[in-house]
């Protein structure tokens, strides 16, 4: 993922967890999330999303399934607002939502993410392989390891292709506009809430935005600059400097696909820059992870 240069280390409180517990976890989940939590085998780690009723993103989530418990991991500042949406449809069932206590830091830059397990012994550990970050652990004492400051976490998310809620997609972006669909979404499991929009657009039709890495030279530009080419195809979400330049991440519209060149614009500023797919690849090699401005 062209990210050698990055520091390795530990990014503290990335995340929050919350625990879904009692005989009906697995179940209630089931009919509120686009993972197939029933599918997985206990101990095991996915990709999902919670959607709103007409099949908009409220958050993106790691599913941990236990045996009558089902752990919730999404970014710190989503907890609170995934445990209200739930709560929302929680009813006559036998399951209870909890905020875990402990913060949860990501390890970013480590060897390999193990096999996208998770255990409780004293600790939660959470290996993701499909993340950026080799690994997650809530605990009061955080890993060991270099911390991490802002701009070198946005870094590494830029290098992995891992959008932020809030500043990379939000309440208005479709599930397909992610590229997290392949992992996040069973298209074979009974209803879930927002259900209807992401198995139309997968049946019949497309999206008109996708998330997409640009990289560029020159100034930095800030958080929602606008892109261009031939008129404007979007905004950035998360920049990053680089040693050569800059690199983000944005939703942009189709026509700016793979290998278009852009121009960056904001108020006192002007960068030039390309458009990168991005691709959840181990293969460091893939033309669409190592292609440059």
């Amino acid at each position: 993922m062209d990210s050698d240069f990055l520091t390795p280390g530990v990014g503290l409180a990335t995340d929050a967890l919350i625990w879904v517990e009692g005989p009906d976890a697995v179940s209630f989940l089931d009919g509120q999330l686009s993972q197939d939590v029933a599918g997985m085998e206990p101990g095991s780690v996915r990709r999902s999303f919670l959607l709103e009723p007409r099949g908009k993103l409220r958050a993106l989530l790691w599913a941990l399934r236990g045996t009558d418990r089902v752990g919730l991991m999404t970014a710190a500042d989503r907890g609170d607002e995934v445990v209200a949406d739930l709560e929302r449809f929680r009813f006559r069932v036998q399951a209870m939502l909890r905020k875990d206590l402990r913060p949860v830091h990501s390890v970013w830059g480590s060897d390999g993410a193990g096999s996208g397990r998770w255990g409780d012994d004293g600790v939660t550990l959470v290996a993701a392989p499909s993340a950026g970050a080799s690994r997650f652990v809530a605990a009061t004492t955080p890993p060991a390891g270099a911390i991490l400051d802002h701009g070198t976490l946005d870094a590494h998310r830029v290098a992995a292709g891992e959008p932020r809620f809030g500043v990379d997609v939000d309440e208005a972006t479709i599930p397909q506009e992610t590229g997290l669909v392949p992992e996040a979404v069973s298209f074979t499991k009974g209803c879930y809430l927002g259900q209807e929009l992401v198995a139309r657009i997968d049946s019949r039709g497309h999206v008109n935005r996708m998330l997409r890495r640009i990289r560029g030279s020159g100034e930095v530009p800030p958080p929602g600059a606008t892109v261009s080419a031939a008129g404007p195809v979007g905004t950035l979400g998360t920049v990053a400097p680089r040693r050569d330049g800059w690199w983000a991440l944005g939703l942009l519209r189709r026509e700016a696909g793979p290998g278009t060149r852009v121009t960056v614009r904001w108020d006192g500023g002007e960068a030039e820059g390309a458009v990168a797919e991005i691709v959840r690849s181990d293969d460091p090699s893939h033309p669409s992870n190592t292609s440059s401005s």
